[in-house]
């Protein structure tokens, strides 16, 4: 069976979300920080592309169109759950211990970061991306999901301080103190790394 503007036969529509099932429901949990949500917002995206498979135009790659629509339902338990608590932020997430770890006292990096390469031909390998999500998973809660609501899902500062009931400077230090840990955990487990 194919849908009627695009040719995609349904049965291999249904094979591909499968196998990108467990990708989806990853992303959802890194932003999401919570298991049932992360199912619901993966599950209502399934549904969603299902309903919409006539309408995928193939301008774009279908898992460019599902995780799309994934960052849409994403949003939508965000917005939900929003006033819902969820793990217990102790307010207390090392930073000072890290910032006299990476700084000097005049505010220059006690060691300069090693040369990167070509980011763009780093970013190709799914290893990158495995060891990224780690680095992710690692991050204290509010910065994890603040991070992610930023970079990820590309959501506007003022709506992110709305959302999450913050001041616009708090915002940024919490933005800054989460690429300083990832930037921090790529160096030690990626670009420090021995090769792959």
């Amino acid at each position: 069976m194919h849908t009627p503007q695009t040719g995609i036969d349904m049965q291999e529509l249904a094979r591909r979300i499968d196998a990108l099932r467990p990708t989806l429901l990853r992303l959802a949990q890194l932003q999401l920080r919570n298991p049932a949500w992360a199912e619901d917002a993966v599950s209502e995206t399934v549904l969603a592309v299902l309903q919409g498979a006539q309408r995928f135009n193939g301008t774009s790659q279908l898992k460019t169109w599902i995780v799309g629509i994934l960052k849409h339902k994403v949003l939508d338990q965000l917005r939900l759950h929003a006033r819902e608590p969820t793990l217990a932020d102790t307010g207390d997430d090392g930073e000072d211990d890290l910032d006299e770890l990476l700084f000097k006292g005049n505010g220059h990096f006690r060691e300069m970061p090693e040369h990167w390469a070509d980011p763009c031909s780093e970013l190709q390998r799914d290893q990158f991306f495995a060891v990224l999500e780690a680095c992710l998973d690692h991050l204290p809660n509010r910065q994890g999901r603040v991070f992610l609501m930023r970079e990820w899902l590309e959501i506007d500062s003022r709506v992110i301080c709305q959302e999450l009931d913050i001041a616009p400077t708090n915002l940024w230090v919490q933005l800054h103190r989460a690429r300083l840990r990832l930037r921090e955990c790529l160096q030690s487990n990626w670009f420090g790394a021995a090769p792959r």
